[in-house]
């Protein structure tokens, strides 16, 4: 479905496309070329390779092994830390791709942004799930990995209908990303401290 969008618009939409990527690549992918080819909503011209029924059944594929992977405690972590080589780069891609028509100043500072933010949702992601997974309990794992796929799908929709809004919407997670990251990490380093001094209680009583 060709539209034409005012550069604003396709910044607004690929900053709020590459949070999604960052969550979760191929639901992000599958959604953009699914709502092109059936002309449900706007895709930017340069885009429209994601229509390509090939790049969707390999998004879908790839988004079914993920569904599945990324709920298993403990394997999440593995899978997501190699991830990193894949949404990244894919959104760094897609922010280029998608501002071909600007300047090709504007067009690295746009794909910048995009491998920026995808990094930065990406992150926050493992982050959470690290502090997560030590969880006893599997159920806590898996609703949160039902609520990053929501996420991804449903922000992905809402960056080609409203993009201004999605984009402000990505700007307040990755605020509170921000916020998250800064609590697990000390949440991290207090579970980490207590395992350490309760080893070292164990190692004077031992001796």
């Amino acid at each position: 479905m060709q539209v034409s969008l005012s550069s604003h618009e396709i910044v607004a939409m690929v900053i709020a496309a590459s949070f999604a990527a960052g969550i979760n690549v191929y639901a992000t992918l599958a959604t953009l070329g699914l709502l092109g080819r059936y002309g449900i909503l706007p895709i930017p011209q340069n885009l429209q390779i994601v229509e390509n029924w090939w790049v969707i059944g390999a998004a879908i594929a790839l988004f079914v092994i993920e569904f599945f992977a990324d709920k298993i405690p403990g394997f999440d972590l593995i899978w997501n830390a190699l991830q990193t080589f894949v949404r990244v780069p894919i959104a760094a891609l897609l922010g280029y791709q998608a501002t071909a028509q600007l300047s090709p100043q504007a067009q690295l500072l746009s794909t910048l942004v995009a491998g920026g933010v995808a990094l930065a949702a990406h992150s926050g992601k493992i982050a959470v799930r690290a502090a997560v997974t030590p969880s006893p309990e599997p159920l806590s794992n898996i609703g949160l990995s039902f609520a990053e796929d929501a996420l991804a799908i449903g922000l992905t929709w809402f960056a080609t209908t409203h993009p201004y809004w999605a984009a402000g919407a990505a700007a307040v997670l990755l605020l509170m990303i921000v916020l998250v990251l800064r609590f697990v990490v000390r949440a991290l380093r207090k579970l980490f401290s207590g395992a350490r001094h309760r080893l070292e209680e164990l190692g004077e009583a031992a001796s």
